[in-house]
C-alpha cells in the first residue's frame, strides 16, 4: 500500500513537471527604452511555446515554430560611479566597489506573428543563464547564438 501510494506520488509529480516544463522565475523583459520588468520565462515541451508572463501585465507566447533565431549576449560594465557613492562614507569599501564589475546576461528571441518580425529581449538571472540556454536548445531544436564567450560545461551531479 505503502510502495503504491509512493510511486503514485512520484507519477504525479515527475507529470506535473513535464506539463508546466521549466520555469525561470528571475527574469526581466527589457522594452525599448531600456526599463525592465520582472516576469517569468518557462519553456513548455506540451504547448511547444515559449510563455513569458509579466504579473499586471499582457502575457506572451511564443510558439517554438515561429521561433526564427535566439541569441545569448553578456555584458560588463565597471562601479565606478557606485564606487565614488559610497567612498565618502566608507574609503576602503568604495574604492574596492569601483574595482569591481557587474555583468548582465541577456536572451534574445527573435520571432514574427502574422507575418511581423517581432523581438523579445529578456535579462537573465546570473544562476539561470546556462540552464536557459540549453532548455531554450532542447526544447526548441535551434542552437542558441553565443555572442560572447561562455562555456555551457555538463552540470556536476551530487551522488
Amino acid at each position: 500500500m505503502t510502495r503504491t501510494l509512493l510511486a503514485a506520488g512520484l507519477l504525479f509529480f515527475s507529470t506535473a513537471a513535464v506539463v508546466s516544463g521549466q520555469v525561470f522565475p528571475e527574469t526581466k523583459l527589457a522594452d525599448a527604452k531600456g526599463k525592465q520588468t520582472r516576469v517569468s520565462l518557462r519553456f513548455s515541451p506540451m504547448g511547444r511555446s515559449v510563455f513569458v508572463d509579466a504579473t499586471g501585465g499582457n502575457p506572451v507566447t511564443i510558439p517554438y515554430d515561429k521561433v526564427d533565431k535566439m541569441s545569448y549576449e553578456s555584458t560588463s560594465r565597471e562601479r565606478f560611479k557606485e564606487g565614488g557613492i559610497v567612498m565618502p562614507v566608507a574609503l576602503a569599501a568604495g574604492a574596492l566597489l569601483m574595482l569591481t564589475s557587474s555583468k548582465s546576461h541577456w536572451f534574445t528571441i527573435e520571432y514574427h506573428d502574422g507575418g511581423v518580425a517581432k523581438t523579445l529581449v529578456l535579462r537573465l538571472d546570473k544562476r539561470d543563464y546556462k540552464q536557459v540556454i540549453e532548455t531554450a536548445q532542447r526544447e526548441t531544436g535551434q542552437q542558441v547564438e553565443l555572442l560572447s564567450d561562455v562555456k555551457l560545461e555538463k552540470r556536476k551531479t551530487k551522488k
